[in-house]
C-alpha cells in the first residue's frame, strides 16, 4: 500500500464548517520568511458542533493538514495547517502560547478567513495578554536556545544542512532571538507587533540567513534581551493574569450564537 501523500488528523468537515478565523502564522507573519527556504504555516479557530461540545464523545480539539506525509519535514512550497476548537484555542492563548497568539495580532493582509465571531476574537486579543504570556515567551525562547546548544531534553536534532553551511543551526538561533525580542515588546508595551518591527526584524533575518557567523555573539544577545525582559516584568503595563471571567463569558456567548445561526 502506498504511503499517504499528506498528513491529516481530525474531522475536516466539522472544522471547516465551524471555522471563524484563519491567518498566516510562522515566518510569514513575523516578516522573516526567506524566499525558497520556508514553508507556509496557517492557524485557525472553529466552533465545535453542539453535540460534539456538549455530548458524551470526546471533544474535537483540532484538525491538522500537512502537505508532507507523516514524519517528513516541511520545506519550501509546503503548507502546514492547524485549526483549533475555540475552547482549545482560548486555553492556549490565555496561557500565552506564542504561536497561538499570532492570529490575534496578524495584520489584515495575513488574515485568510474571518467572520463576525472571528473579528470579535481578534478584538479580544489585548485582554488575553498578561505577564504570564511574557513568561511563556521566555520559556519558548529557552527551549529554542537549548536546541541550538544541543542540551534539549527532547533530543531535537540540528538541521545538518544549516550546521554545514553556517557552523550552527541558524534557524534555532533566529527563533530564540525573535522570541526574546517579542517578549521585550510585550513586557514593555503590552502588545505584539506583526510583522516584527525594525530593527529587530532586520537583526533576526541576519541571524537566520547566516550573516552572523559567531554563535556566541547571538547567544550573548539572547541573554542580554532576556535580562531586559526579566528586569521589566515588575513594572510592565500588562496585568498579572488574563481576565478569565470575561474571556469565558465571551466564549459561552460565541458558542451559543454560532449554534443558533447554524
Amino acid at each position: 500500500m502506498a504511503a499517504n501523500p499528506h498528513t491529516e488528523y481530525g474531522n475536516r468537515a466539522h472544522a471547516m464548517s465551524g471555522e471563524i478565523l484563519r491567518t498566516v502564522v510562522g515566518s510569514g507573519v513575523h516578516g522573516i520568511a526567506i524566499p525558497g527556504t520556508d514553508d507556509h504555516d496557517e492557524m485557525g479557530v472553529f466552533v465545535e458542533p453542539a453535540p460534539t461540545a456538549l455530548g458524551v464523545d470526546k471533544p474535537l480539539e483540532h484538525y491538522v493538514f500537512r502537505t508532507q506525509p507523516e514524519g517528513a519535514r516541511s520545506g519550501p512550497g509546503d503548507t502546514d495547517l492547524i485549526l483549533y476548537s475555540l475552547r482549545k484555542y482560548l486555553r492556549l492563548a490565555v496561557r500565552g502560547n506564542p504561536t497561538a497568539l499570532l492570529p490575534l495580532f496578524a495584520p489584515a493582509e495575513s488574515v485568510i478567513t474571518t467572520t463576525p465571531l472571528g473579528d470579535e476574537l481578534r478584538a479580544l486579543g489585548p485582554r488575553l495578554l498578561s505577564r504570564e504570556a511574557v513568561h511563556r515567551f521566555l520559556g519558548y525562547m529557552n527551549a529554542q536556545r537549548e536546541r541550538l546548544l544541543g542540551t534539549s531534553k527532547r533530543d531535537v536534532p540540528h538541521r545538518p544542512e544549516l550546521v554545514a553551511a553556517h557552523g550552527y543551526d541558524v534557524k534555532y538561533a533566529s527563533h530564540a532571538l525573535r522570541l526574546a525580542y517579542q517578549g521585550r515588546e510585550l513586557v514593555t508595551t503590552g502588545t505584539l507587533t506583526l510583522p516584527m518591527p525594525h530593527p529587530e526584524r532586520t537583526r533576526v533575518l541576519a541571524v537566520k540567513r547566516g550573516d552572523v557567523p559567531d554563535k556566541s555573539e547571538v547567544l550573548a544577545e539572547i541573554t542580554h534581551v532576556q535580562q531586559e525582559v526579566e528586569a521589566a516584568l515588575p513594572t510592565s503595563p500588562l496585568p498579572p493574569a488574563p481576565d478569565l471571567d470575561a474571556i469565558s463569558t465571551w466564549s459561552a456567548s460565541a458558542h451559543l450564537r454560532h449554534w443558533q445561526a447554524a
